[in-house]
């Protein structure tokens, strides 16, 4: 019988779908990667069982153990699963920021979450991944795993995503647009396809608001400023960021990326999550300069479900987008 000993064997091998509608003014092949075939509906899936398998090999973690994670939603379900599947228990800090739909999947996955406030700088005690560990730090047999600094999160895009992206375009692939957050998924998936072909262009996609673009292009971290985009951008620089893989930073509005979501939606079937509209934004921009030779991938991070009480919720885009002296025409074209 053909037959999975358990949900984690699903995680990973995700298809690649081609753009038709909204590429056929443009030259280069757009391929989608659909991370949300994943059994926990993200890209995350991936590097929750990367993260606690090496927490198992370095031995930090012990049987009964507690996973402790800061996050914006999809890593902690993707950790929540592979802990549920391995027997450990798992504490999750979130923002007020994030969906409800995120925090209301892991509390039915079992999961204990704890809501901060958003807005805090990384130094400020009060700021999600500080309360974090500091959890970890008082609770008996628990670890923090940390996303935005374990190698285990890259290398689990070296070892998983870059090779299929590779593998499914024969090695055709010649522009990879990620999104940076902790830095795992662009850090890594370029490193592999940077080392099968130094030619492979990296471009990633930057809410308006976060500080690396300013930082990728002069050195210097400016102030961030708020954005809606969620799970996306940071206001510092984490670890797993390796610029060193990255060709260029494209800045993206909120508009921009609700807007390039929705489209995804309405026009291709692809029901996907604001950090994929910023992505795909910037994808439509990177093909108007390329030829026919270009083949483009960009991942669809995750469910549009995970949203439908925010960008994919029309109240909610009058409410939040803009002004309201603004709001009706911003967002004529995406309501």
């Amino acid at each position: 019988m053909d037959v999975k000993e358990s949900v984690l064997e699903l995680v990973g091998n995700t298809p690649l779908v081609r753009i038709k509608k909204l590429a056929q003014n443009l030259k280069p092949q757009i391929l989608a990667k659909v991370e949300f075939c994943n059994p926990g509906g993200s890209i995350k899936d991936r590097i929750g069982i990367s993260l606690i398998e090496d927490a198992e090999a370095r031995g930090i973690i012990k049987p009964g153990g507690v996973i402790v994670e800061a996050t914006s939603g999809n890593t902690g379900i993707g950790l929540a699963l592979a802990a549920t599947v391995k027997g450990y228990k798992f504490v999750f800090v979130m923002t007020d920021k994030v969906c409800c739909e995120k925090s209301n999947y892991l509390k039915a996955l079992g999961a204990e979450v704890i809501i901060v406030r958003d807005g805090y700088e990384r130094d400020d005690p009060n700021h999600y991944v500080n309360v974090a560990k500091r959890i970890a730090a008082n609770t008996p047999n628990a670890i923090y795993i940390n996303q935005y600094s374990n190698p285990a999160n890259p290398e689990a895009h070296y070892r998983t995503t870059g090779p299929e992206i590779w593998r499914q375009t024969d090695g055709r692939v010649t522009h990879f647009v990620a999104a940076i957050g902790t830095g795992g998924t662009i850090s890594g998936t370029a490193r592999f396809l940077k080392e099968k072909n130094p030619q492979v262009k990296v471009i990633a996609a930057d809410p308006v608001g976060s500080v690396f673009k300013d930082y990728f292009d002069h050195g210097r971290k400016t102030g961030s400023a708020p954005y809606l985009v969620e799970a996306i951008g940071q206001n510092y620089i984490p670890e797993n960021v390796k610029f060193q893989y990255i060709d260029e930073v494209v800045n993206v509005t909120d508009q921009d990326s609700f807007d390039a979501a929705r489209r995804l939606t309405h026009e291709e079937g692809i029901f996907c999550g604001g950090s994929t509209g910023t992505i795909f934004h910037t994808v439509l921009k990177v093909a108007e300069r390329l030829d026919e030779n270009a083949v483009i991938v960009f991942p669809v991070c995750d469910t549009g479900e995970r949203y439908l009480t925010k960008f994919h919720n029309d109240d909610w885009l009058r409410e939040k987008l803009t002004s309201a002296q603004e709001h009706e025409t911003a967002i004529s074209g995406i309501l």
